[in-house]
């Protein structure tokens, strides 16, 4: 198994879904990038659907999977350690980024639970909730961000706009929402950001319009 690729990601499922919702999605999707298909196949891309299908429909090797990427999503993602969210207006600006993106994923990866409680946030980007609190409140007064029926917060419609609006043309986003366990690309060709600090002349000089949107 391999526990930094998202199986569930990769076939664009629910981990909460039934073994007839794997086998039905899988069928589609492995027919569309069959590598006999002329028109869509994509080898790698198929080879990637197998191997997530395969562990999936398996109940014993579902569950040892599930088990290590629960494990794994409990605790800091690495692109949270950098300073670029640490300090100053900057590490601020970042935060947010930082907050729209997990919900942004958790969203489309759990329809059933959709949302994140501020624990969760604390821990899954290791930040006293103090830090986070501002950033909270300027989503929730942007309309990006609300509360749901259990006090969790969740990416509202507005947000979800905001993130995919800025996804090709602003490298951090690119990088908060492919980073860590849980979101392997699914599909081969699409480009990942790297894991590097953004340098101290482009967040002087040439600041993407992203992040004065999120200041003003």
């Amino acid at each position: 198994m391999q526990p930094e690729i998202d199986h569930y990601e990769v076939l664009q499922i629910s981990r909460n879904a039934d073994i007839e919702t794997i086998h039905r999605v899988y069928r589609i999707m492995a027919a569309r990038f069959h590598p006999d298909n002329p028109r869509t196949g994509n080898t790698e891309t198929f080879l990637l659907l197998k191997g997530a299908y395969e562990v999936l429909v398996d109940p014993e090797q579902r569950a040892k999977y599930d088990s290590v990427r629960q494990t794994e999503d409990e605790g800091p993602l690495p692109i949270f350690e950098l300073q670029d969210f640490v300090y100053g207006l900057k590490g601020e600006i970042n935060r947010r980024l930082g907050v729209l993106a997990l919900l942004y994923n958790r969203r489309r990866a759990n329809q059933d639970h959709p949302g994140l409680s501020l624990l969760d946030l604390e821990k899954r980007m290791a930040f006293p909730r103090e830090h986070l609190t501002f950033a909270l409140w300027y989503l929730r007064s942007k309309g990006y961000l609300s509360q749901e029926d259990n006090s969790d917060c969740g990416i509202t419609a507005e947000g979800i706009d905001f993130i995919e609006s800025h996804s090709s043309s602003d490298d951090l986003i690119k990088r908060l929402i492919h980073a860590g366990p849980g979101m392997a690309t699914a599909f081969a060709g699409e480009s990942q950001g790297k894991e590097s600090p953004l340098s101290e002349r482009e967040a002087a000089v040439d600041t993407p319009p992203v992040r004065l949107a999120l200041t003003n």
